[in-house]
């Protein structure tokens, strides 16, 4: 049944995104052209991890990839979904987080669960730890991304946040470290080089992506804490639950053309004892 959703899903958005790519194209808008090919290659990533590596991306992750794609893709950028819904980058970044940490609790029980590779186990709370602080460190290598975007292209991708008060120590009358706070700001006023002013009417001062960068961390956070407490719990009771499982890559056991044959674990088969499970388990 996964399958042929994942099969309507793939199929209504790998449609939906060709009909968005000839309308650009018709537009002369080539670089909305660009993101439409993008997201068409991008959409092939889990067929080529699953085919090349060798490892199984469950349909419920591979349907979310797919949908985080497009509506980041198509949906935020060429649809503009950032501007017209405030809360459109804060889903995102949250769900961002949620399956970075599932893929890089992923990395960690594929090496723990392989005893060709490691001759140790892993505790199941050392794993969650590792998939939190993977997801983390993507989320700061993408704001590490919009930020050199943004200083060197223009792009604002750190969208900008409008506040009535500021505090700054440079604003300090003699020059001292204790920040000079500043009140109830209802415009600013850009002077140019040539002496003419420019009032922006944006109701406050314009923070220039400070806010917002740590907002999709939080966020981020948020998504990263919640499947590391998935995953830890995933690993103690090995087996006895399918939820964490619909979002966990693993290594193959048999190959792709094999993949309509059940699994040992899915046949009821005895399986090699998995990490945390053990009565030694660090």
């Amino acid at each position: 049944m996964e399958k042929k959703i994942l099969a309507f899903v793939y199929f209504i958005l790998r449609f939906s995104v060709v009909g968005v790519l000839i309308a650009q194209i018709s537009n002369r808008d080539f670089e909305s052209a660009f993101l439409c090919v993008l997201t068409l290659i991008l959409f092939l990533a889990p067929n080529f991890i699953e085919r090349r590596l060798h490892i199984d991306v469950p349909d419920t992750l591979e349907i979310i990839i797919l949908l985080f794609i497009y509506s980041a893709e198509i949906l935020g950028e060429i649809r503009a979904y950032y501007i017209t819904f405030p809360y459109w980058d804060t889903m995102l970044h949250t769900i961002n987080g949620f399956l970075c940490a599932a893929i890089g609790f992923s990395l960690v029980d594929i090496l723990n669960r392989n005893t060709k590779i490691t001759t140790f186990s892993l505790s199941s709370a050392y794993m969650a730890f590792v998939a939190f602080c993977f997801s983390m460190t993507v989320g700061v290598l993408w704001e590490f991304f919009e930020a050199a975007i943004d200083h060197f292209l223009l792009l604002d991708m750190q969208k900008d946040t409008i506040v009535n008060t500021i505090g700054s120590v440079m604003l300090a009358p003699d020059g001292s470290n204790h920040p000079q706070v500043i009140k109830d700001i209802a415009d600013v006023i850009i002077v140019h080089s040539d002496g003419t002013q420019q009032a922006l009417g944006l109701g406050g001062y314009l923070d220039i992506g400070l806010l917002d960068t740590m907002k999709d961390l939080f966020v981020n956070f948020i998504g990263a804490v919640v499947f590391s407490i998935i995953g830890y719990f995933y690993v103690k009771q090995r087996g006895s639950g399918r939820f964490a499982r619909r979002f966990i890559p693993k290594l193959m056991t048999q190959a792709p053309e094999d993949a309509g044959t059940p699994s040992p674990e899915e046949a009821g088969q005895p399986v090699r004892e998995e990490a945390g499970t053990k009565a030694g388990d660090p």
